[in-house]
């Protein structure tokens, strides 16, 4: 048994839960960060297509992508490892700070530090958007991605289309959609 994995399992996702202020979309490009460029477990496409799995299943997105990403790691006890390691930061703060919340809800103070989190998370969210739209161009060229793209965002925000079926419909067109041969492939 690899007790530094395991060790690495733990701290990763435990860091990404404890700064991942806000709920999972603040934690998307922490574990991102974690997970493919600290230490490589993942590339950015499987990263990606895990988020999108994750999106369509119901229940928080972090425990989800802990679970998996554990397992697919560290096996059973990497899986277990991930989700206490995500786990545990709520139950600690729940602990120690419930109270202290519900007492100065109302301050200004609090309410200022959650007014500031927002563009931050904005701010993650769109970096992480450029890199998934910039692998997409490269994997269907400009004319697809940016298509897709915009389909996407009239059918969520005009049409009120739930993600979880935009999600579906997009792999279910990457499965039908035949990749363009690279120089170097067979026919």
């Amino acid at each position: 048994m690899n007790w530094t994995l395991q060790k690495d399992i733990f701290v990763s996702f435990f860091r990404s839960s404890m700064l991942g202020y806000g709920g999972g979309p603040s934690t998307i490009p922490l574990v991102y960060k974690e997970v493919v460029d600290t230490y490589g477990w993942m590339t950015e496409e499987e990263f990606s297509d895990t988020l999108a799995l994750t999106n369509t299943l119901p229940g928080p997105m972090l425990t989800k992508m802990a679970g998996y990403i554990g397992y697919r790691v560290g096996g059973v006890l990497g899986m277990l490892c991930a989700l206490i390691s995500v786990v545990l930061p709520t139950v600690l703060i729940m602990i120690f700070l419930i109270g202290f919340l519900i007492r100065f809800r109302d301050s200004s103070i609090v309410q200022g530090m959650t007014a500031a989190i927002t563009p931050v998370v904005g701010v993650l969210l769109l970096q992480l958007t450029y890199s998934f739209a910039k692998k997409s161009k490269h994997d269907l060229g400009w004319v697809y991605a940016l298509l897709l793209i915009i389909v996407s965002a009239v059918l969520y925000i005009l049409f009120g289309v739930h993600p979880a079926l935009i999600i579906v419909a997009l792999i279910l067109f990457a499965l039908v959609k035949k990749s363009p041969k690279k120089e170097g492939d067979q026919a």
